[in-house]
Protein backbone atom coordinates (compact mmCIF):
# COMPACT_ATOMS: atom_id res chain seq x y z
CA UNK A 1 0.00 0.00 0.00
CA UNK A 2 1.31 3.75 -1.02
CA UNK A 3 1.93 6.15 1.91
CA UNK A 4 -1.31 8.23 0.56
CA UNK A 5 -3.08 4.51 -0.09
CA UNK A 6 -2.34 4.45 4.35
CA UNK A 7 -3.57 8.07 5.33
CA UNK A 8 -6.60 7.21 2.98
CA UNK A 9 -7.40 4.15 5.35
CA UNK A 10 -6.89 5.97 8.42
CA UNK A 11 -9.40 8.72 7.23
CA UNK A 12 -12.12 6.16 6.79
CA UNK A 13 -11.47 4.24 9.41
CA UNK A 14 -11.28 6.37 11.93
CA UNK A 15 -11.59 9.71 10.34
CA UNK A 16 -7.84 11.12 11.08
CA UNK A 17 -4.57 9.97 10.71
CA UNK A 18 -0.99 10.55 12.85
CA UNK A 19 0.91 10.28 9.18
CA UNK A 20 1.55 12.99 7.07
CA UNK A 21 -1.80 15.59 6.12
CA UNK A 22 -3.00 14.27 2.68
CA UNK A 23 -1.92 17.81 1.10
CA UNK A 24 1.10 17.22 2.02
CA UNK A 25 1.35 14.67 -0.96
CA UNK A 26 0.03 17.60 -3.28
CA UNK A 27 2.71 20.45 -2.37
CA UNK A 28 4.54 20.21 -5.34
CA UNK A 29 2.00 20.57 -7.74
CA UNK A 30 0.18 22.65 -5.65
CA UNK A 31 3.59 25.33 -5.73
CA UNK A 32 4.08 23.83 -9.39
CA UNK A 33 0.96 25.92 -9.74
CA UNK A 34 2.07 28.88 -7.48
CA UNK A 35 -0.71 27.90 -5.23
CA UNK A 36 0.65 28.84 -1.42
CA UNK A 37 0.15 27.51 1.99
CA UNK A 38 -2.09 28.52 4.06
CA UNK A 39 0.65 29.73 6.46
CA UNK A 40 2.09 31.47 3.51
CA UNK A 41 -1.10 33.01 2.93
CA UNK A 42 -1.90 34.29 6.74
CA UNK A 43 1.65 35.38 6.91
CA UNK A 44 1.31 37.51 3.23
CA UNK A 45 0.81 41.38 3.49
CA UNK A 46 -2.33 43.06 3.43
CA UNK A 47 -3.60 43.41 0.32
CA UNK A 48 -1.81 41.14 -1.60
CA UNK A 49 -3.42 38.43 -4.31
CA UNK A 50 -2.61 35.22 -3.80
CA UNK A 51 -3.40 31.73 -4.27
CA UNK A 52 -4.37 29.49 -1.65
CA UNK A 53 -5.42 25.64 -1.50
CA UNK A 54 -7.20 23.24 1.30
CA UNK A 55 -8.87 21.04 2.64
CA UNK A 56 -12.84 22.26 4.01
CA UNK A 57 -13.42 22.04 7.50
CA UNK A 58 -15.95 24.23 7.58
CA UNK A 59 -18.58 26.07 6.18
CA UNK A 60 -21.02 28.71 7.73
CA UNK A 61 -23.86 31.26 6.21
CA UNK A 62 -25.46 32.83 9.21
CA UNK A 63 -28.57 34.33 8.60
CA UNK A 64 -27.14 37.68 9.96
CA UNK A 65 -25.02 38.13 7.77
CA UNK A 66 -26.65 39.47 4.67
CA UNK A 67 -25.11 36.69 2.19
CA UNK A 68 -21.87 36.16 3.29
CA UNK A 69 -20.04 32.64 3.67
CA UNK A 70 -17.02 31.80 6.16
CA UNK A 71 -15.58 29.06 5.22
CA UNK A 72 -12.09 27.13 7.25
CA UNK A 73 -9.74 25.72 5.22
CA UNK A 74 -6.66 23.40 6.33
CA UNK A 75 -3.55 22.21 4.92
CA UNK A 76 -0.38 20.46 6.11
CA UNK A 77 0.48 24.32 7.63
CA UNK A 78 -2.38 25.64 9.14
CA UNK A 79 -5.85 26.63 8.60
CA UNK A 80 -6.73 30.13 6.82
CA UNK A 81 -10.17 32.04 7.47
CA UNK A 82 -12.13 32.96 4.42
CA UNK A 83 -14.58 34.99 3.72
CA UNK A 84 -16.77 34.53 0.34
CA UNK A 85 -18.84 37.70 -0.24
CA UNK A 86 -22.42 36.88 -2.06
CA UNK A 87 -21.82 37.18 -5.41
CA UNK A 88 -18.63 35.65 -5.72
CA UNK A 89 -20.71 33.09 -3.65
CA UNK A 90 -23.68 32.84 -6.34
CA UNK A 91 -20.95 32.33 -9.38
CA UNK A 92 -19.31 29.51 -7.42
CA UNK A 93 -22.35 27.90 -5.31
CA UNK A 94 -21.52 24.61 -6.31
CA UNK A 95 -18.45 24.21 -5.72
CA UNK A 96 -18.39 25.96 -2.38
CA UNK A 97 -21.26 23.84 -1.18
CA UNK A 98 -20.11 20.25 -2.29
CA UNK A 99 -16.07 20.21 -2.80
CA UNK A 100 -14.23 18.60 -0.13
CA UNK A 101 -11.05 20.21 -1.70
CA UNK A 102 -10.91 24.16 -2.99
CA UNK A 103 -8.02 26.60 -4.64
CA UNK A 104 -8.94 30.14 -3.88
CA UNK A 105 -7.74 32.98 -5.72
CA UNK A 106 -8.09 35.80 -3.56
CA UNK A 107 -6.96 38.99 -1.46
CA UNK A 108 -5.15 38.92 1.99
CA UNK A 109 -7.52 41.44 4.45
CA UNK A 110 -5.39 41.54 7.52
CA UNK A 111 -6.95 43.83 10.73
CA UNK A 112 -4.62 43.52 13.83
CA UNK A 113 -4.65 39.62 14.55
CA UNK A 114 -7.39 39.18 12.35
CA UNK A 115 -6.54 37.60 8.77
CA UNK A 116 -8.99 36.78 6.08
CA UNK A 117 -8.37 35.60 2.95
CA UNK A 118 -11.00 36.89 0.34
CA UNK A 119 -11.69 34.76 -2.37
CA UNK A 120 -12.85 36.14 -6.23
CA UNK A 121 -12.29 33.16 -7.62
CA UNK A 122 -13.20 29.34 -6.21
CA UNK A 123 -11.73 26.28 -7.87
CA UNK A 124 -12.53 22.56 -7.24
CA UNK A 125 -9.86 20.41 -6.83
CA UNK A 126 -11.51 17.45 -5.10
CA UNK A 127 -10.00 15.09 -7.80
CA UNK A 128 -6.51 15.76 -6.81
CA UNK A 129 -7.78 15.33 -3.16
CA UNK A 130 -9.02 11.94 -4.27
CA UNK A 131 -5.76 10.82 -5.89
CA UNK A 132 -4.15 11.40 -2.17
CA UNK A 133 -4.37 7.48 -2.43
CA UNK A 134 -2.05 6.66 -5.28
CA UNK A 135 0.43 8.56 -4.23
CA UNK A 136 3.89 7.75 -2.87
CA UNK A 137 5.49 9.92 0.29
CA UNK A 138 7.09 8.81 3.40
CA UNK A 139 6.35 8.12 6.77
CA UNK A 140 7.72 10.75 8.88
CA UNK A 141 7.05 9.51 12.58
CA UNK A 142 9.53 6.59 13.87
CA UNK A 143 7.50 4.03 15.05
CA UNK A 144 8.19 3.87 19.09
CA UNK A 145 6.17 3.20 22.54
CA UNK A 146 2.96 4.42 22.98
CA UNK A 147 3.95 6.94 26.25
CA UNK A 148 7.27 7.74 24.85
CA UNK A 149 6.34 11.70 24.78
CA UNK A 150 4.73 11.43 28.78
CA UNK A 151 8.04 9.70 29.58
CA UNK A 152 10.56 11.67 27.83
CA UNK A 153 10.58 11.38 24.18
CA UNK A 154 14.45 12.11 23.71
CA UNK A 155 17.35 10.12 24.56
CA UNK A 156 17.26 6.58 26.16
CA UNK A 157 14.18 5.46 28.23
CA UNK A 158 14.98 6.24 31.89
CA UNK A 159 12.64 3.30 32.95
CA UNK A 160 15.70 1.42 31.23
CA UNK A 161 18.01 2.97 33.60
CA UNK A 162 19.02 2.26 36.60
CA UNK A 163 18.59 4.33 39.69
CA UNK A 164 21.93 5.86 40.71
CA UNK A 165 22.41 6.10 44.19
CA UNK A 166 20.30 8.16 46.78
CA UNK A 167 19.60 11.52 45.20
CA UNK A 168 19.14 14.52 47.53
CA UNK A 169 15.28 14.48 46.88
CA UNK A 170 14.84 11.67 48.29
CA UNK A 171 16.27 12.67 51.82
CA UNK A 172 13.31 14.39 53.74
CA UNK A 173 13.73 17.17 56.17
CA UNK A 174 10.87 18.70 57.26
CA UNK A 175 11.67 22.17 57.30
CA UNK A 176 14.36 22.25 54.23
CA UNK A 177 11.98 20.15 51.80
CA UNK A 178 12.93 21.71 48.55
CA UNK A 179 9.69 19.97 46.59
CA UNK A 180 7.32 22.43 48.99
CA UNK A 181 7.00 25.73 47.36
CA UNK A 182 5.69 28.73 49.67
CA UNK A 183 4.52 31.53 47.99
CA UNK A 184 2.48 34.62 49.61
CA UNK A 185 -1.17 34.67 48.18
CA UNK A 186 -2.34 37.87 46.36
CA UNK A 187 -6.21 38.78 47.94
CA UNK A 188 -8.10 41.24 46.42
CA UNK A 189 -10.75 42.37 48.17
Amino acid sequence: MTAGGEVVEDYRHIGLTLRSHPISFLREDLRRRRIVSCAEAIHARDGRWLEAAGIVLVRQRPGSAKGVMFMTLEDESGIANLVVWAKVFEQHQRTVLSAGMVAVRGCIQREGEVVHLVPRRIADLSAELASVGKREGSFPLPHARGDEVRNGGSGPDPRNCRPRGLRSRDIYIPDLHIDNIKFKARDFR
